[in-house]
């Protein structure tokens, strides 16, 4: 379930430094330990991550099994949403941003005025999934990107499924819930299903629904109403699939083939932005490489749609040689 990922999340955490302060204390110099940067000296040092909640199980994933082979690097995620992320990695307070969106101009310009530099690499894929509770009667498991676009648009006062333009659904009341404003998966919903106003700005959404950046939240309100509709990235509703149904989009289901392959209408791109400072020390570059040579199988342990191989390729070539 999704807490339990949360609560798995926040103990990975807790292992790699614990794991970190029992090898330090172990007096062992022998440096047996694994060396996966492809030189001779052990590894050791802290990273810092944060940002997308989305992202954050599968960095997690990738850290806790580094760190079981290099047991004097500790590496700390956090979930301070992608804008949160990018804030702190912009004036230099992380090592690498974990982030469901490509990063934004104004988030460019404020990395330049705190002189970090970074490498964009993609590591999985993703496609906003909308849900309501396993339990709703609403006549219909099918939803348009025009009718999302109508329930969610900041003049919405759409509060029956019945009243959805296009019809098909019954009367039950409608509640929302979904994203709030630090996250990726906020901003990408917005621009793909709300689009852009008269001066080139996204459109927000209408504001009487249940916002946090915490997908856990979302889940509970929409399983606690008749009638709720939410959106999250599509391992949240694999991960609560005896709790939820998915929702068609345009005739399409969302699935690991369709997001992979473009065609489910809010496929996505996931990423980790990483600092170029950063990435010069041995343990970040191992990381790093560790990551994206493992994301497709990490992916695929943690609901994760993999990415395509040939994004993947390239992002292993931006990194230092091994």
């Amino acid at each position: 379930m999704a807490r339990g990922r949360r609560i798995a999340l926040i103990a990975a955490s807790a292992a790699l430094a614990l794991g970190s302060l029992a090898a330090a204390g172990c007096g062992d110099d022998d440096d047996s330990g694994s060396d996966t940067s492809g030189g001779g000296a052990s590894l050791a040092g802290d990273i810092k991550v944060d940002g997308s909640s989305t992202v954050a199980p599968l960095t997690s994933a990738a850290a806790e099994a580094f760190a079981a082979d290099n047991g004097d690097v500790n590496i700390t995620v956090g979930t301070s949403g992608t804008g949160g992320g990018f804030e702190l990695f912009c004036t230099g307070e992380t090592d690498i941003s974990d982030a469901s969106r490509a990063i934004k101009d104004e988030e460019i310009a404020a990395c330049e005025t705190g002189g970090v530099t970074y490498e964009e690499l993609r590591v999985a894929s993703d496609g906003i999934t909308i849900v309501t509770s396993a339990n709703s009667d609403l006549g219909s498991d099918a939803l348009t990107m025009d009718q999302l676009k109508a329930v969610w648009s900041p003049d919405s006062k759409i509060k029956n499924w019945k009243d959805i333009p296009g019809g098909g659904f019954n009367d039950v009341g409608l509640t929302l819930a979904g994203a709030d404003s630090q996250s990726g998966t906020y901003d990408f919903f917005n621009e793909e299903v709300l689009g852009e106003d008269a001066a080139g700005e996204v459109i927000t959404p209408r504001q009487d629904y249940t916002a946090s950046a915490d997908d856990n939240v979302t889940v509970r309100a929409v399983t606690g109403a008749d009638g709720g509709m939410g959106y999250f990235g599509f391992s949240y509703f694999e991960e609560n699939i005896d709790s939820l149904k998915a929702f068609t989009l345009d005739g399409v289901e969302p699935t690991v083939d369709t997001i992979t392959d473009g065609t489910y209408p809010l496929s996505r791109p996931l990423f980790i932005y990483v600092n170029t400072e950063s990435l010069a020390r041995p343990e970040v570059a191992a990381f790093v490489r560790y990551y994206l040579e493992n994301s497709t199988s990490l992916a695929e342990e943690q609901q994760f749609v993999p990415a395509p191989q040939d994004a993947l390729d390239e992002a292993i070539a931006k990194l230092p040689a091994a």
